[in-house]
Parts: structure tokens; sequence; C-alpha cells
């Protein structure tokens, strides 16, 4: 085995090393998005997984399904998109690749 050979796998742990800290840290990290005003307001993780919806009181007087459905889809749609964004962040980071690039399709 070449020594830059070793080097590259030396670097390529590393990055996975990171790569590995940083998906635990994003678990325990959320962001909130909210709808309709902040009637709805969903918190996700960085595992892109809900872990908490909340409706005001406020939208329980307009006995409104659809726009209860409507503005639930759409805070958890944005929460959702919010994690993504932040996990694609860390991941640049780490790795210096842009857009959530990885190299070799990894």
């Amino acid at each position: 085995m070449s020594k830059n050979f070793g080097q590259l796998l030396s670097q390529a742990k590393k990055i996975q090393d990171k790569l590995q800290k940083v998906q635990i840290e994003m678990a325990n990290r959320t962001v909130e998005a909210q709808s309709g005003g902040g009637m709805v307001s969903c918190t996700a993780n960085g595992k892109q997984e809900v872990v908490s919806l909340k409706i005001s009181d406020e939208i329980w007087e307009e006995k409104d399904k659809e726009l209860l459905e409507d503005l639930v889809v759409a805070a958890v749609n944005e929460a959702l998109n919010k994690s993504k964004e932040m996990m694609q962040e860390e991941m640049e980071k780490v790795t210096g690749f842009g857009g959530g690039q990885m190299p070799f399709g990894m």
C-alpha cells in the first residue's frame, strides 16, 4: 500500500468519525416552524423527526377542519425543511463539500 493511499484512508476515517459525531449532535438539536401566524407550531430534530406539535386554542374556536389540516402540514413541512438545511450545513462544515454533495456518491 502506498504512503499516499494510507494518508487518504486516514483522512477518510477522520471525516467519517466527524460525520458520525455531527449526526449524534444533530439528533439533540431542534428547529421550530410555525404556520397560521403561530396557531400551529412544529419542532423537529436534526434527524428529521417531529418531536413536538402544538396547536393553539384559538384554532379550535374556528372549527375549520381543513384549515387545521393545512396548517399542520405547512408547519411540519417547514420544520422538516429547516431540519434538513441544518444537517446539510453541519455536514458541509465537516466535509467541505457544498450543496450537501458528498464525493463518490457517499
